[in-house]
């Protein structure tokens, strides 16, 4: 059954299983030194620019966690959303392995603002308090909605101001793209980010996300900190090989633009009942609804979905490049049966 629990539940995309069982052939160098290897960092070089440093890592908790371990030193802060991936969805992995001090920044709709950031960078210099050193944003984030390259760019000029580092959790980057309506370069590199994490897991591949340097100092030592994170897959290979078909005939794009649209047509269907109150801007692939709680278990039953917030029993309904317009129909018009007290048909 398929559900809207996680874009994370969907299966591997067929051009991107076509290109695993490809890779499966011969014998290829490990750790790195492979063909399919060196052409997909040629590919993010066009992306982004000739002058980046591009790592693969298994997981985005791992890309995250790593990204952020090269930038800082242990007595640094990080400055996030409450709601960040690297907050809520990371157990302690951020802390144990970089050492830093999460600082978090409450959200109304899963970002984070200038004015917010700057009132959370304090007492530089003193030696009894945590230095910000990072400003990690996601993008698209937790709540689905997507900075604008403005809100971008503001962000990095605070960064700038204080000498600090900007990270871009892009788990869900390809969205991002799409809402937007511009190149991956103008809402990173363009826009002042730092070091990208580049998601491909939650887009149609089995695992892998991309490490991203666009400043390379700050990767001096990123090999070393990868290995010592348990992060340098040997047969790498079968990762780059999945990013080799996700960046081949923009199947990223056609995957984001079908999640995204998927959830538009969710939202748009849900809008006609007025019992269930959408609570966020649907940028991304990501619905986020006020569902009356004695039906939140039958439609749950229909096609599984997360409780966001159980005090509220806010919902998240997420998108995947396979969500068909059939599913979102009958899982609106069962919606439409329970509120009304029906049976099924």
């Amino acid at each position: 059954m398929k559900s809207f629990a996680s874009d994370n539940y969907s299966g591997v995309h067929p051009e991107i299983m076509d290109a695993l069982i490809r890779a499966n052939h011969d014998h290829m160098g490990s750790y790195g030194s492979d063909p399919i290897t060196a052409r997909v960092i040629e590919k993010f070089k066009t992306l982004f620019g000739n002058d980046i440093e591009v790592y693969f890592a298994y997981n985005g908790t791992g890309a995250n966690v790593l990204g952020l371990s090269a930038a800082t030193q242990s007595y640094n802060s990080i400055l996030c959303s409450d709601l960040a991936h690297i907050n809520v969805d990371e157990s302690t992995a951020p802390e144990k392995f970089t050492g830093c001090k999460l600082v978090t920044i409450p959200t109304l709709d899963g970002k984070i603002y200038p004015e917010q950031v700057e009132n959370k960078i304090q007492r530089l210099g003193d030696q009894h308090h945590p230095q910000a050193r990072v400003i990690s944003i996601s993008q698209s984030t937790e709540y689905s909605t997507v900075y604008t390259v403005e809100e971008v760019k503001a962000l990095s000029a605070v960064a700038r101001k204080y000498n600090l580092v900007l990270h871009m959790d892009g788990a869900r980057i390809s969205n991002a793209a799409v809402s937007l309506d511009r190149s991956f370069r103008e809402f990173t590199r363009d826009a002042g980010v730092d070091i990208l994490s580049f998601g491909g897991t939650k887009n149609g591949m089995m695992f892998g996300e991309a490490v991203i340097f666009f400043n390379p100092s700050l990767a001096s030592h990123f090999a070393f900190i990868r290995k010592q994170g348990m992060q340098l897959h040997s047969k790498m290979r079968f990762i780059s090989a999945q990013f080799d078909a996700l960046l081949t005939n923009d199947l990223w794009k056609r995957n984001a633009m079908h999640a995204n649209r998927m959830a538009k047509k969710l939202e748009h269907g849900l809008r006609q009942i007025p019992e269930i109150k959408i609570t966020q801007v649907v940028d991304g692939n990501g619905v986020f609804v006020l569902i009356p709680p004695a039906i939140t278990e039958a439609l749950q039953n229909e096609m599984y979905f997360y409780v966001w917030n159980d005090r509220t029993n806010e919902c998240r309904l997420m998108c995947s490049f396979d969500t068909t317009e059939e599913e979102i129909d009958r899982f609106i018009g069962r919606a439409k049966q329970l509120i009304a007290g029906q049976s099924p048909l």
